[in-house]
C-alpha cells in the first residue's frame, strides 16, 4: 500500500509540471495585454480553466496561469479578436477574459 501511494504521489508532482495546452492556429497573433485596452472595440468575454491541482497536489500557479492565458487566446480568433485582457486574477483553475478587436 505504501509503496504504490508514493508511486502515485511521484507520478502526481512529475506531472504538475507538464502542460497540456497547445496554442492554436492564428492564437499566436493574439495579444496579451494588462487592462481594457484604449480605441478598441470588445467582441465578447470568455471563460477558461485547467486543472490546479492533481490528486491534491497544487500545480505551478505561473503554468496554470500561462495555460488559462493559452486557452483565452485560443478562443479569441472565433471571436473575431486580435487582443485580450484579463478581468481578474485566477481562481480555482478558472479566469475570465475581455476579447477585444484593435485593428493591429
Amino acid at each position: 500500500m505504501r509503496k504504490s501511494l508514493a508511486v502515485v504521489m511521484l507520478l502526481s508532482l512529475s506531472a504538475a509540471g507538464c502542460t497540456w495546452v497547445h496554442m492554436s492556429p492564428g492564437a499566436s497573433a493574439v495579444r496579451v495585454v494588462s487592462a481594457a485596452p484604449a480605441d478598441c472595440s470588445k467582441r465578447g468575454e470568455v471563460e477558461v480553466s485547467v486543472k490546479h491541482n492533481i490528486a491534491f497536489v497544487d500545480r505551478n500557479a505561473l503554468r496554470v496561469r500561462e495555460e488559462l492565458e493559452t486557452l483565452a487566446r485560443n478562443e479569441a480568433p472565433g471571436l473575431g479578436a486580435d487582443t485580450i485582457s484579463p478581468l481578474g486574477e485566477p481562481a480555482g483553475g478558472s479566469q475570465r477574459f475581455a476579447a477585444w478587436q484593435c485593428g493591429r
